[in-house]
């Protein structure tokens, strides 16, 4: 299995030339040059597995045994899921009307990206290892990504860890997950700017080669292909345990929502859906709209600014998986991505050519929520379930209430052959639990967990970063710091 960049000038790599990259060195993104095909027969046999046997199974279609033998392979995946909550890793919660969650959160830090992050950072220790090799690890977050990044590698002595968060922009305790974490290895720097402003000094450090080459910089953003490889078995999972069954032919399909801010998820189920997989996706976004825009009007354009959301972790005007589903779509036409990328980076504004924009249309379907639809979906969910949503789950949820209703549509039509079966799952990125001022809002009242109501005492650390300081040159003089002192 190699991997190629999006942008088509970088040479060929291993999954472990992909795993230590951040962006390509052409400012492309890694992915496979084939992508897998399953068969019937094989969806099948796999719709009896765990979420965690599935991850197990996808991960080694896409790392060679030569490279990782799969006994070892199923260690470390065993190991990365040792600390999830939940017996099942994840969990399917079926609600009234339709209404499927599942629920992603079950991690150390109470979001989906525990499963990706706790699975990269067993494959980052396992080759370090092998090779007495060291990274320096840069991370940008907008909110979830720091801590699940930081719990993946802490403590660990051949890793330092350098985050990024935008003060302000997060929630109080999604910023204490990081800044509580007191190891030598962790660096929290509080930037004062939003997301999309604190990825610009990591994009300048990686773009500098000769300084990224002495410190081995390596990225755990969803630039990071091994973390769009695991989050392919969200799909597989919520496929399985959604669909009624599987002995009809064709097989039937399911709907998946996906909430959508990087687009490291919805990129994940793009993959899904080539591989063979008869799902019918749905990017759902917030006020932050432009991959609703992309996919409605083709219109991949800034907005003037980043809106500040009840879904914080969403915030993100430059969803750059975007260049992946692309790809995907142009037919791996790197000369082409090369040639949008490129124009986007000068104006932040691009057209998408007619062609891909009918392609990308006709495989997402996209949805944007508002803080107001936001509320009334987390409102509406709990007064019927008695079930709290975190805000970035209720914007998929959002979509499901928004659609017409099912048992209304039967009645109405019963004379007639209409099919209104497909099940539908709503993918919950993160436990309500940790969005206290959206509950409040929403006029619910927060449920927390030992575990996090305990960061309110702990000791905290992290450097700031103003606005008008030279927040790339603050980074090389920390890394630099840190690099001499091993």
């Amino acid at each position: 299995m190699e991997y190629i960049s999006t942008q088509g000038s970088a040479g060929a790599v291993d999954f472990e030339g992909a795993l230590f990259s951040g962006y390509a060195p052409d400012g492309g993104l890694f992915m496979p040059r084939h992508i897998p095909s399953l068969d019937v027969d094989t969806l099948r046999r796999w719709s009896c597995l765990s979420y965690r046997e599935l991850v197990k199974e996808l991960c080694s279609l896409f790392i060679t045994a030569e490279l990782v033998p799969r006994s070892t392979l199923n260690d470390l995946i065993d190991r990365a899921f040792s600390r999830f909550r939940h017996k099942d890793v994840v969990h399917l919660s079926k609600l009234k009307d339709g209404l499927n969650v599942l629920e992603l959160w079950h991690g150390v830090t109470y979001a989906f990206k525990d499963l990706s992050l706790s699975c990269t950072g067993q494959f980052l220790q396992y080759f370090l290892e092998k090779k007495q090799k060291r990274v320096t690890i840069l991370v940008g977050t907008s909110g979830d990504t720091g801590s699940s990044a930081i719990e993946s590698v802490r403590g660990q002595k051949n890793m330092d860890i350098f985050v990024l968060l935008p003060k302000g922009f997060c929630t109080q305790i999604q910023e204490l997950q990081m800044t509580t974490v007191i190891e030598d290895n962790v660096h929290v720097f509080a930037a004062h700017g939003n997301s999309d402003e604190i990825d610009e000094p990591i994009k300048e450090l990686f773009a500098d080669v000769d300084f990224a080459r002495k410190h081995n910089l390596m990225s755990l953003n969803s630039v990071n292909w091994s973390r769009i490889m695991v989050q392919i078995a969200h799909h597989f999972y919520a496929y399985f345990q959604c669909a009624p069954s599987l002995d009809a032919t064709p097989l039937p399909v399911v709907e998946i929502v996906v909430p959508t801010g990087g687009g490291g998820n919805i990129t994940a189920g793009c993959i899904a859906q080539k591989m063979g997989l008869p799902i019918r996706l749905v990017a759902v976004v917030n006020s932050n709209d432009i991959i609703h825009r992309t996919v409605q009007h083709g219109d991949f354009s800034l907005s003037e600014s980043v809106k500040a959301t009840l879904a914080s972790a969403m915030d993100i005007q430059e969803p750059y998986n975007v260049e992946r589903i692309l790809w995907l779509l142009s037919g791996s036409d790197s000369s082409l991505m090369k040639a949008l990328m490129e124009r986007f980076s000068v104006s932040k504004s691009l057209k998408l050519p007619e062609d891909l924009h009918r392609k990308l249309s006709e495989t997402l379907r996209s949805c944007s929520a508002s803080d107001e639809d936001i509320v009334r979906a987390m409102r509406r969910c709990w007064e019927e379930n008695r079930y709290l949503l975190c805000p970035h789950s209720a914007v998929a949820v959002h979509y499901h209430y928004s659609q017409p209703d099912r048992a209304c549509l039967r009645q109405k039509f019963s004379c007639f052959s209409f099919h209104f079966s497909t099940p539908r799952c709503c993918l919950a990125p993160a436990s309500a639990a940790k969005f206290q001022d959206a509950l409040l809002r929403a006029g619910l009242v927060p449920q927390l967990p030992p575990e996090i109501t305990a960061l309110t005492v702990m000791e905290t650390r992290s450097t700031p970063l103003e606005r008008g300081q030279d927040w790339a040159q603050a980074l090389r003089e920390r890394i630099e710091a840190v690099a001499q002192r091993q």
